[in-house]
């Protein structure tokens, strides 16, 4: 394998960490927003990953196929005094998780970190080779 190679493997990793942060941000600016219906109600979104492969089943990156929404149940909170609560005074609330997309976050940004520093690392394995020649 090329040393090339590693640039479009990590930058593949960063879209696809990049992608990972997002949903969690969105998951988590919404995790406490309140519906009186629960088809209105948010629910949690995350990405799906695949393997990218290249010839002879060699990885080659990471593709990201989709952002899928939670199958989590909804959590049913009981609040009469909410101006969107129903007749028997209940709130829709997400089925978002705090501590499980702050889990999320804390691991895609050190995938983030860790793929930065592969292409550091090549991109002076790369210089070091070019001065031999000098």
């Amino acid at each position: 394998m090329s040393l090339f190679r590693v640039f479009d493997i990590s930058g593949s990793a960063l879209h696809a960490q990049t992608v990972r942060l997002n949903a969690t941000a969105s998951n988590m600016a919404n995790a406490e927003s309140a519906s009186s219906s629960t088809q209105s109600t948010y629910r949690a979104r995350h990405p799906v990953f695949a393997t990218q492969l290249a010839a002879a089943n060699e990885a080659a990156g990471v593709d990201v196929l989709g952002i899928v929404e939670s199958q989590e149940p909804l959590r049913r909170t009981y609040r009469p005094e909410h101006p969107m609560a129903d007749q028997d005074g209940y709130i829709n609330m997400p089925n978002v998780n705090p501590v499980e997309e702050m889990a999320n976050m804390i691991s895609a940004s050190r995938s983030y970190q860790s793929n930065v520093e592969v292409m550091n690392t090549s991109k002076q394995m790369l210089m070091r080779t070019l001065a031999l020649g000098e």
